[in-house]
């Protein structure tokens, strides 16, 4: 027997997408705060420790000790919790972050657990549990620089996260290998194994424009990919943003009148 809330959903949107969940009486959906978008009338909104799982200890420690946690991947100590409290069927939705993909992962036909990046997660069914999860190789979190303290969802429910740009989801064969830049990464299931490598060549890394270290991902399993880590977009907007504090000159200026700026 299912153990997390059986949700209807349905995403809308193509590049800036947000999923509507539908919710039974005494149905609940868990979230990160900030993820909210709308809800009908008649749906409870609760904030609570951790994510409210029966896999969590519910102990004053454990909660805490639950919450802290997450901390460590970069979330918030809090979550919110949407209940139906009404008679008939209610909706509820969350929006993604920024230009990308909600990607669903169906728990109970991928083995119980998926890995996902730190800022991945948007929204599950309640009964999903959301932890973290330590790589094995050290040299994961010390050179890949992402990857290292991941995030883990677990359970039998339905779990929504997001990811920048176009997603694609890839199958890996026992013993295939797929070499990936690291940000690239949103989410892998238990089977995979990650790892980073160094890219060989001094020049590559001096002069090729990539970063020092990709990440390698060994089959059997499924992994998915994001073709717009944020962390990419942000660099890109940091250095464009300091490029035209630049031009504060008087020939930075006139280039501002003469593409248009001013």
């Amino acid at each position: 027997m299912a153990q997390a809330h059986q949700i209807d959903y349905k995403i809308y949107g193509e590049e800036l997408q947000f999923v509507e969940i539908e919710l039974d009486p005494n149905e609940t959906a868990i979230a990160e705060s900030g993820a909210f978008m709308m809800m009908d009338n008649g749906i409870e909104m609760q904030t609570i420790f951790g994510d409210g799982s029966q896999q969590q200890d519910n102990s004053i420690l454990g909660k805490l000790f639950s919450a802290g946690k997450r901390l460590l991947v970069g979330e918030s100590l809090f979550m919110t919790a949407f209940t139906n409290t009404a008679q008939g069927k209610k909706k509820v939705s969350f929006a993604a972050p920024y230009t990308g993909k909600i990607i669903v992962f169906d728990l109970a036909q991928l083995g119980g657990k998926i890995i996902a990046q730190k800022d991945a997660f948007l929204c599950a069914a309640k009964g999903v549990s959301i932890g973290i999860e330590f790589q094995r190789k050290l040299g994961t979190g010390i050179f890949g620089g992402e990857g290292f303290i991941m995030e883990k969802l677990e359970g039998d429910g339905l779990a929504f996260a997001h990811a920048g740009g176009y997603v694609m989801e890839k199958e890996l064969q026992a013993g295939e290998i797929l070499k990936v830049d690291t940000g690239c990464v949103v989410a892998y299931t238990a089977g995979i194994d990650f790892d980073v490598e160094m890219v060989r060549g001094i020049k590559n890394w001096m002069f090729g424009g990539e970063g020092l270290f990709f990440a390698v991902l060994r089959g059997p399993g499924k992994v998915w990919l994001q073709s717009l880590p944020i962390s990419r977009l942000a660099g890109r907007l940091q250095q464009y943003t300091q490029h035209r504090k630049e031009e504060g000159s008087l020939l930075g200026g006139l280039g501002n009148l003469l593409d248009g700026k001013e």
